[in-house]
């Protein structure tokens, strides 16, 4: 099975228009990067994607270390500035899609956003 995880820090504060505009980055910056028989494979399962989140930029660097050292696709976000927080704040991550079991073994201890 495939999935997408995107994973938010929590520590912005962001709206929840704000918090679904840089999920839908991370998303598409993640998916540009996938190869296309795991997209063909992820398209044709479902299209999961799952939202995670972190308490701080730190927790997310760590993440982001961890994935660059797999085959997954990853994509750190970083904001343009025009709204809600500073040009270069990094808010987010998107990982995948890829096999539920390798996201997992870097992302399975983080709890759901909510």
């Amino acid at each position: 099975m495939m999935k997408q995880v995107i994973i938010m820090r929590t520590d912005l504060k962001l709206s929840k228009g704000k918090t679904a505009a840089q999920a839908c980055h991370a998303s598409l910056e993640s998916y540009k990067k996938a190869d296309l028989q795991n997209i063909k494979t992820w398209e044709k399962e479902g299209v999961k994607k799952v939202i995670l989140k972190v308490e701080t930029e730190k927790e997310l660097h760590e993440l982001h270390s961890l994935v660059k050292q797999t085959s997954l696709p990853v994509s750190l976000i970083i904001d343009a500035g025009h709204t809600e927080i500073p040009s270069g704040t990094i808010t987010c991550l998107g990982i995948g899609p890829g096999n539920d079991e390798e996201i997992d073994k870097i992302t399975g201890h983080l709890k759901l956003l909510n």
